[in-house]
């Protein structure tokens, strides 16, 4: 999948991708440089790679439904006790899964 992106990127001309055959909207082989193809998909690959903290941060925070409950509490009810259990496990998930 990142190899097509990459191809994509360098070929913005491509419209099908058959393994190591690419072709234009008209029906014309495209001939792509490996190298090229190569330094884009690691560098795709290296973006990804950076941003697996916020995949999991996301995948890990809690709910928005949540959020909206325990702020309602506390800004309407009065109630913090549910709005500081969010910001810990909120905190938690960021703790966890450091940018670095």
């Amino acid at each position: 999948m990142i190899k097509h992106q990459a191809i994509r990127n360098i070929h913005s001309n491509a419209v099908t991708i058959n393994g190591d055959t690419v072709w234009d909207k008209d029906g014309n082989e495209i001939i792509i440089d490996d190298t090229l193809v190569q330094n884009e998909t690691d560098r795709l690959q290296t973006e990804y790679d950076a941003q697996e903290y916020a995949r999991k941060r996301k995948a890990e925070y809690p709910n928005l439904k949540d959020f909206a409950e325990a702020y309602t509490e506390k800004e309407i009810g009065g109630d913090d006790a549910k709005w500081n259990e969010y910001v810990t496990k909120y905190n938690k998930v960021r703790t966890d899964n450091p940018k670095e």
